[in-house]
């Protein structure tokens, strides 16, 4: 049956799909604005790092989220290693922000040594 539907509906999208090329067929459909331009322009690695964090932390808020559902049914078990999570990605958090991940303006990053360096000294 499934394999009937699927046949169906190739067959009808090549009979009634459009025979001939136009010259804007292949252009993006930008909301009926002429296309300027190229598409291809190069992204800062900045906003990379932003989603790639946004990702993290949001995995954070769920984990955060059923432990606070489930919160007296884990006991003093789930409450420790809530505390332990949270404190791997506090130190998580706080060696990106040493070692310059999350600035925009300096171009340099220092490596382990150089965040655990400057973690000590403060």
């Amino acid at each position: 049956m499934v394999i009937l539907l699927v046949i169906t509906m190739l067959v009808l999208s090549w009979l009634l799909g459009q025979r001939r090329r136009e010259a804007a067929t292949n252009d993006p459909f930008e909301s009926g604005i002429v296309s300027v331009g190229g598409s291809q322009i190069r992204i800062s690695v900045e906003f990379y790092l932003v989603a790639i964090f946004f990702v993290i932390f949001d995995l954070e808020t769920v984990f955060i989220f059923a432990w606070a559902i489930a919160f007296f049914e884990l006991g003093w078990q789930g409450y420790l290693s809530m505390v332990v999570f949270i404190a791997i990605l506090g130190l998580a958090l706080v060696y990106e922000w040493r070692s310059g991940a999350l600035d925009w303006g300096n171009k340099t990053r220092a490596g382990l040594k150089d965040a655990l360096k400057s973690a000590e000294v403060e």
